[in-house]
């Protein structure tokens, strides 16, 4: 099969020509005639897979070929995306696939000044790419209107819900007309995620070309267990031991990130963080200058688990395990893109092992272990498996202390010094599923 066969125009063959793509992956190949043929549209596939073509392809030549020309302060497709760096990548290829067409691409987001967005809409948009909540900015200072909407996709959607946009994504489902196409693209999906597919879209087709929430197989994967406090300590001798080159490290917190960069900088290594408390501009340029291999070490929160795509990352750390057990596949997935090998190491502490049984039950996989030498940690992580369980190995009550006097002993509650109960299981943080006034939509005829 060639990306021809599926009924793309010429001038994005060409691009697709330049950019090096020959075969259409499995997402691409059943997405791109789905959306020419005007469907709605839920697929789940993997980390990169291709999942930005599959929805960006059809929908630009949608765009060349069908609707009257964009006018001013309107926009005639619009692509939501959770965070400012998946914004900037999606429209980056949103513009190479483009670059032979007679459209207008743009991506707007926070952190950086409304004032040139403002400016640059004034003469309409083809297509958009925002972030939820500047959008809604740029709505409501009438600086951008949907009348001429004609198709709305959300990427990494249930990541949305996630960082707490399910008001705006209400909002903006308000402002959008009710005849329109909508697809949901990403690489799991959540049960509040099938329910807000079932309030926004009209009769979707549903593709998932790989098993849920299953990690791409071209990632190996194992756990090193720790002390908490020896972490950082851990991390920099498997980094001299591996002699690591580049890599991208996940830590639960801003501060987290901070501490672990500010170490491994006193420690005369070349690292470099991004979070949400820092400027959109600092954050490019690390991450720019991490893509170039000019940064050893890119420490990030899950602000860089989704979407990012960075070419022939080698390895991920997983300083801390995520919260929600969904963006550990996004986090591992940042490696072992297109057909690449990768490898996942994740530092886990006793006071994890709930959310490491969250991961492998999602994953279905029991990740394998190993201790580090001269790091074994002194709180035991008890064993966990893909069942979802924590086993718990009984407790070996010690021998008395002989007493000089032949009374009474007490012998009080037995505890091997070496065992720690495992902490009550994480709830995991419930989701406000925005709901919405789903009447009788009209279909494009």
């Amino acid at each position: 099969m060639t990306f021809a066969t599926l009924g793309l125009i010429e001038p994005l063959l060409r691009s697709l020509e330049k950019l090096g793509y020959q075969t259409p992956t499995p997402v691409q190949a059943q997405a791109i005639p789905a959306v020419l043929a005007g469907r709605d549209l839920m697929a789940a596939a993997q980390t990169g897979t291709g999942k930005t073509a599959g929805f960006a392809l059809p929908l630009l030549q949608l765009l060349a070929m069908e609707g009257p020309k964009v006018t001013a302060n309107s926009v005639r497709a619009l692509i939501l995306v959770p965070t400012r760096e998946l914004a900037e990548q999606v429209h980056e290829a949103v513009r190479q696939y483009a670059e032979n067409l007679p459209l207008r691409t743009y991506a707007v987001y926070g952190g950086v000044s409304i004032n040139p967005q403002m400016m640059k809409l004034r003469s309409g948009v083809d297509l958009l790419v925002a972030t939820p909540g500047r959008l809604l900015d740029l709505f409501r200072q009438n600086a951008l209107k949907f009348n001429q909407l004609q198709t709305l996709v959300l990427d990494e959607a249930d990541r949305m819900l996630d960082l707490g946009f399910s008001e705006e994504l209400a909002n903006i489902y308000k402002a959008l007309p009710k005849k329109r196409q909508t697809l949901l693209f990403s690489a799991t999906f959540s049960d509040d995620i099938r329910l807000l597919a079932g309030q926004m879209l009209n009769d979707p087709l549903s593709i998932e070309v790989s098993p849920r929430n299953v990690a791409a197989n071209t990632v190996k994967q194992w756990v090193v267990t720790v002390d908490k406090k020896r972490k950082p300590e851990l991390f920099v001798h498997l980094m001299r031991k591996g002699k690591w080159k580049q890599v991208l490290v996940f830590a639960k917190t801003r501060n987290g990130v901070d501490a672990l960069v500010e170490k491994l900088q006193g420690l005369g290594i070349n690292a470099d963080g991004i979070h949400g408390d820092k400027p959109q501009a600092t954050r490019q340029r690390a991450l720019d200058r991490f893509k170039a291999s000019d940064v050893q070490i890119l420490v990030a929160t899950d602000v860089a688990a989704r979407g990012l795509d960075i070419e022939d990352l080698p390895l991920v750390v997983n300083f801390d395990l995520p919260i929600v057990a969904e963006d550990y596949i996004h986090r591992i997935g940042r490696t072992g893109r297109a057909g690449s090998t990768g490898e996942a190491i994740s530092l886990v502490c006793a006071d994890e092992v709930n959310l490491l049984s969250a991961i492998e039950m999602l994953t279905r996989q029991t990740l394998k272990r190993q201790n580090e030498p001269d790091f074994e940690p002194e709180h035991r992580v008890p064993d966990t498996d893909a069942s979802g369980q924590v086993v718990k190995k009984p407790k070996k009550p010690k021998k008395p202390k002989a007493s000089g006097g032949g009374g009474k002993r007490n012998l009080g509650k037995w505890v091997d010094s070496g065992e720690v109960s495992a902490p009550e299981p994480s709830v995991k943080p419930v989701r406000k599923v925005p709901v919405f006034n789903t009447g009788p939509r009209k279909r494009k005829p």
